[in-house]
């Protein structure tokens, strides 16, 4: 009488390729510590600059040029992290936590005191109002960004409508201006002049000055809006995979050309895009009746 000897694996075996998977969550953590680095030499880089605003603006304008330079990295890496833990599928609630920490520090702290040093102290004296009221609005930038980041983590932890009134979530789309491009839009405006405003006298550094907190003010009430802005999250999959490449291959080549105007117009887009959007609902027929009712 034949017998079938049954072979089985010991319970305590690891399944193949078990050490390359735990691997791979290290690489979208990779890109997060990059993207601290980037946040944290940014800071160092702004606090430098600010030393010789006064007596060496040249000087200065190197600094702070590798401030912005350095959060326009840092978007970069933010960017790599999110996709490359979805392509991996290496996502984690650790993970998420760990980037948004991050954000706060690099797309928050780091161009406050980007803009502090390079703008409102180096235009208006310590003592006066204005430079006060500069302080106060660059406190609610980074609570409206905190704010920003909260939200965005609820929602990606709990789908569904928390209360009557929640917008629901669509991956396609963030509600609210997300943080990095609205640091990216600082930063970018630094690159393309880098100089301190002060140097181009009392009465135009007041009025630029004034302009970049009217900017604060702004970008802060459209992280906190609930204006949808484009995730892109969808982009480059599927057919359009090919043209997805050439197109961030052409974008990447004339940043590499044209850096400064092309940031700068780059940013503008992105953070005009979802106002667009916005006001361009309320010119429907359906949307305009739901307004007036």
């Amino acid at each position: 009488m034949a017998t079938n000897i049954e072979t089985e694996e010991p319970k305590d075996a690891k399944p193949p390729h078990r050490g390359l998977k735990k691997g791979l969550y290290l690489i979208p953590t990779a890109f997060t510590a990059a993207n601290i680095g980037m946040g944290f030499l940014a800071v160092l880089w702004s606090i430098r600059g600010f030393q010789t605003v006064f007596t060496d603006p040249a000087t200065s304008a190197g600094y702070f040029n590798y401030a912005a330079v350095a959060i326009g990295l840092a978007i970069l890496f933010d960017t790599l992290d999110g996709r490359v833990a979805r392509m991996t599928r290496t996502a984690t609630e650790i993970g998420v936590q760990f980037d948004s920490l991050a954000d706060v520090l690099t797309f928050g702290i780091a161009p406050i005191a980007l803009i502090y040093s390079w703008a409102i102290a180096a235009t208006f004296g310590e003592h006066s109002s204005a430079h006060g009221f500069g302080i106060f609005l660059l406190f609610m930038y980074l609570m409206c960004g905190a704010f920003r980041l909260a939200r965005f983590n609820l929602q990606a932890t709990r789908p569904r409508v928390l209360i009557e009134g929640t917008p629901k979530i669509d991956k396609k789309n963030f509600v609210g201006l997300p943080i990095p491009p609205a640091a990216g839009l600082l930063a970018s405006i630094v690159h393309f002049t880098p100089m301190p405003l002060n140097v181009y006298g009392e009465s135009r550094a007041q009025l630029y000055t004034t302009l970049v907190m009217i900017l604060l003010a702004v970008l802060g009430v459209l992280m906190v809006s609930t204006i949808r802005y484009s995730s892109f999250k969808s982009a480059g999959t599927g057919r359009r995979n090919l043209y997805m490449v050439l197109v961030l291959a052409a974008i990447g080549m004339l940043i590499f050309l044209y850096s400064k105007y092309v940031l700068i117009i780059v940013s503008l887009i992105y953070v005009s895009h979802g106002i667009i959007w916005y006001l361009a609902g309320f010119l429907r027929p359906r949307r305009r009746a739901e307004a007036e009712v």
